[in-house]
């Protein structure tokens, strides 16, 4: 690696994939990477992994028709488990689909399983997914999945194991405090001050190994100037993803307002016709119940005119008045 002339001090970010890459995949720093490993699983004393073999990263398809992949960092551990590290900086929508497809590739390859092998020398597959966006509905940082009965809670294989650590959801908090994962946190989300770092540093020295890998990757000017290449595209796919988003809410806040009137209009019609017909259904009601009983009252009156009975017992018993009674004499 060729170094600058001027001796610089550049700022970085540890999630830039092919900064990780670079101070997580190499044979020389694999004790940098055990450690990660160790931490984000929980393992340590007897439990915890001591070696690491890294291997080819590419996906080998089947078929010519089949998707070529590519993992990160791939290896497999003392004990013959597969590990796949993915370090994820943009967020394509595809994550949850993303680790399994990997995952598969990892536990069925890599000279895992030969034509006539028994199942039983499947190895562990673990896959770590470290993301620089917010994915999982929880606040903590850390995630991990394995395959269980959801009512028994049974484990029914250790043979899967994929582990989520989001960046954005890191708290600052004192690092005397911090445990294993929150210091690996503290790491990638970048933002501790000098003294801090230098603390951190002294608590974890596969992070000062990291630390210092990293500043070497990225004082070198070839190095440096594929760092901002790699940043610069990361941003235009996100600045691209957001004007898309924005355009997309926009048409369809349009295209909501435009739906949500001509049914208001539709339903306001259907609402209206419906009351429209209750209301003159009532009233139809009710004028001809009027209307049946004034018919009763003037039937009963004239029966009583033609028995010669006085006006005034008439209306007292139908409640006409005396002129609606002359009109009805009138007719007979």
């Amino acid at each position: 690696m060729k170094q600058s002339h001027v001796p610089t001090v550049r700022s970085y970010d540890p999630t830039n994939d092919l900064l990780f890459k670079f101070v997580f995949g190499r044979e020389e720093r694999k004790n940098i990477t055990l450690q990660l490993i160790n931490d984000i699983l929980g393992r340590d004393g007897n439990d915890a992994f001591v070696d690491l073999q890294f291997h080819n990263t590419e996906l080998s398809p089947d078929k010519q028709t089949e998707k070529l992949g590519r993992l990160d960092i791939f290896g497999i551990l003392n004990d013959g488990s597969r590990i796949d590290i993915e370090m994820q900086v943009v967020n394509r929508r595809n994550m949850e689909k993303r680790t399994l497809f990997y995952w598969s590739h990892m536990y069925l390859h890599f000279d895992s399983l030969h034509t006539g092998d028994d199942y039983g020398t499947l190895k562990p597959a673990i896959s770590i997914n470290i993301l620089r966006y917010s994915f999982l509905p929880q606040d903590n940082p850390h995630a991990a999945y394995i395959l269980y009965n959801p009512e028994t809670h049974h484990r029914l294989t250790s043979d899967l194991e994929i582990h989520f650590l989001e960046i954005p959801k890191y708290k600052d908090k004192p690092i005397q405090s911090m445990d294993r994962i929150e210091k690996w946190l503290a790491f990638f989300a970048n933002k501790l001050d000098e003294n801090q770092k230098e603390e951190l540093a002294m608590k974890n020295t596969a992070i000062k190994d990291a630390m210092q890998a990293s500043d070497r990757y990225i004082m070198d000017d070839d190095a440096y100037r594929e760092y901002i290449a790699r940043e610069s595209a990361i941003w235009d796919y996100n600045s691209d993803l957001k004007a898309n988003l924005a355009e997309g809410f926009k048409q369809g806040h349009e295209e909501g307002i435009k739906q949500g009137l001509k049914q208001g209009i539709q339903e306001g019609i259907q609402q209206g016709i419906q009351q429209g017909l209750q209301q003159g259904i009532q009233q139809g009601i009710q004028q001809g119940l009027a209307e049946g009983e004034r018919t009763a009252q003037e039937t009963i009156a004239i029966d009583m005119l033609r028995d010669n009975m006085d006006i005034n017992k008439i209306m007292k018993y139908t409640s006409l008045s005396a002129e609606q009674i002359a009109d009805l004499a009138k007719k007979l």
